[in-house]
């Protein structure tokens, strides 16, 4: 079975990074050097297992986790990549760095924080915020972990109620929610055995991770590989007739093989493709997730940022709507000149309205002239030069565009195409 990416979010303090030591600690993934360290630094009290991640001199420091660290461990059945993403909203963007690439997100809700006192349990901010990004971010599996039970003297009812707003919230925000289990990280609660509890007969928590799919790209789509590399070959090839160039990128999604007519991108040139080489062999063919080479039968004019599609399946724009998570502490202005990366092209580009921003209270759109720090929106785009975008709930790759301000270099927000653009060739 392949292995699960996944990662852990949710607001500060909720018992992300003890969590992962937890998984850690009974999946026997600690160096003996390790844990020896933490006995030491425990003197006979508990063992602080969320240093097993928190891995900055800051963040033991401070007592909180701001770089995402990653832990790898297995089970006799599968393998796991996690991802530890900081609560902070601060670090908001390291969590869409970390939820990018992931599976799963393990969304921690700390129920000691909670008012169980209410009849309808209020979440917090970023335990909304969170699922909210991984939403947006194509996540295809979210798993709500009610953490800290083990606080409670009457944790089914606790759980009961915290499940009810969860599972309200999830609807409402159309999300797709494979589990909400209880668990106590710091005890080990149904974290990786299941909870002795008669109120509880559900899965542990790694059993839910033990079964979630892993994200598969579209083999049944027409081709799209963004080129990263081009390398001159040192011989000649016998099929060309020339010193063959080999273009080198990741497929985002769809296949070829030698023979296939292939479109390149933004000059729409096209050529056929005389040999597929994967980690430098040729092959038969590669497909989406691969990250191939081709080897064309002419010479083109092809470098790195430009695109090789199926012929006549993209179009180029340089107007497109998209939701746009703010991770900036200046606000987005329309108006405003970025850089923005689509693929491995850098193109200026700008904000030219922002439509609304999400309240992620109601989860209802909201008029804004400006969206600050943290916040969601879908704005209008325009860039200089045109681009192949797609939507991105058809291809991640296509779709997403990181937004970079041009004078302090910070990586200043995530664009999510919304829907397929329309052609335009007006100026910018």
């Amino acid at each position: 079975m392949k292995a699960l990416r996944f990662l852990t979010a949710g607001s500060v303090d909720d018992g992300k990074s003890t969590l992962i030591g937890r998984l850690l600690f009974d999946g026997q993934a600690i160096l003996a050097d390790q844990l020896d360290t933490l006995e030491r630094r425990a003197a006979g009290r508990p063992i602080d297992l969320s240093l097993l991640t928190d891995g900055l001199e800051a963040e033991r420091e401070q007592g909180i986790t701001i770089d995402v660290a990653y832990r790898y461990f297995a089970t006799k059945t599968r393998k796991f990549i996690i991802a530890d993403a900081p609560g902070h909203e601060q670090y908001t963007r390291n969590m869409v760095t970390a939820a990018a690439g992931s599976d799963a997100a393990v969304v921690l809700v700390d129920i000691t924080k909670l008012d169980l006192t209410q009849d309808e349990v209020v979440l917090l901010p970023q335990t909304r915020r969170h699922s909210l990004l991984a939403q947006l971010l194509r996540v295809p599996s979210l798993v709500f972990a009610v953490n800290k039970i083990d606080a409670l003297a009457d944790p089914g009812a606790g759980f009961a109620k915290v499940k009810a707003a969860l599972d309200k919230f999830a609807a409402a925000a159309g999300l797709n929610v494979a589990a909400t289990v209880p668990v106590s990280a710091l005890r080990g609660d149904n974290v990786t055995q299941p909870l002795d509890a008669a109120w509880w007969t559900g899965e542990s928590l790694l059993q839910v991770l033990e079964r979630l799919p892993t994200s598969t790209e579209r083999t049944d789509a027409p081709l799209s590989l963004p080129v990263q590399y081009v390398q001159k070959d040192a011989y000649q090839s016998a099929g060309t007739g020339f010193q063959p160039r080999v273009l080198w990128g990741r497929i985002a999604h769809g296949a070829v093989k030698a023979g296939d007519t292939i479109e390149v991108l933004p000059s729409r040139q096209t050529a056929v493709v005389a040999e597929v080489r994967l980690a430098g062999e040729v092959v038969g063919s590669a497909q989406a997730g691969d990250s191939a080479g081709l080897v064309l039968d002419r010479q083109l004019d092809v470098s790195r940022g430009d695109w090789i599609v199926t012929p006549g399946s993209a179009s180029q724009t340089k107007h497109f709507p998209a939701t746009l998570a703010w991770l900036d502490t200046e606000a987005a202005k329309p108006g405003r000149k970025y850089w923005v990366r689509h693929g491995n092209r850098w193109v200026q580009a700008r904000i030219s309205a922002i439509d609304s921003v999400l309240d992620i209270h109601t989860l209802q759109p909201q008029d804004a002239h400006e969206l600050p720090v943290n916040a969601i929106g879908r704005v209008q785009m325009e860039v200089q030069h045109e681009l192949p975008v797609e939507p991105f709930a058809d291809n991640r790759v296509g779709g997403a565009l990181i937004v970079v301000d041009p004078a302090s270099h910070r990586t200043s927000g995530a664009l999510l195409v919304d829907v397929q653009p329309a052609t335009s060739d007006e100026a910018w």
